[in-house]
């Protein structure tokens, strides 16, 4: 399970450290693509395999499920960390996300997102009074927050 926010920067060859606690969750290689809300989505294998399923399992006759598998599979790459623990981000996932230098790492679950310093901050501080809210409809648990 992925947990927690971290703060690292794109180098000049565009490449990001991934957090050290990530590192072991995403294995040697890992899927990077697209992510919602403009962020990139990181998978590791097993992870990537069993969305790869539920997708492959949308109507293709559907319009909305050719668009969404087409923009999430054109947009995926794999990639491997070097001896240092970084990733290569693709000059196209970079522009899609607006990644420049300072990004954010968290981790979500069942797979780790890279946003931007500057969407992260956006985000965040647009949703953090709906919290509430949100967890009432979607989990009918008193979170006390």
């Amino acid at each position: 399970m992925f947990m927690g926010e971290y703060r690292h920067t794109i180098d000049d060859k565009g490449r990001l450290i991934i957090p050290s606690k990530f590192r072991e969750g995403l294995g040697d290689a890992f899927v990077i693509t697209r992510g919602l809300d403009h962020c990139l989505f990181v998978y590791p294998m097993s992870e990537w395999k069993q969305l790869e399923q539920k997708l492959k399992s949308l109507p293709f006759t559907k319009a909305d499920a050719r668009a969404f598998t087409r923009f999430f599979f054109s947009g995926a790459t794999v990639a491997e960390l070097d001896k240092q623990g970084r990733a290569h981000l693709p000059s196209n996932l970079r522009e899609f996300a607006k990644l420049e230098k300072e990004c954010v790492v968290i981790g979500v679950s069942n797979r780790v997102e890279i946003w931007s310093k500057e969407a992260w901050s956006a985000y965040y501080d647009s949703s953090e009074e709906s919290f509430n809210e949100i967890a009432e409809k979607l989990v009918d648990l008193d979170l006390n927050l």
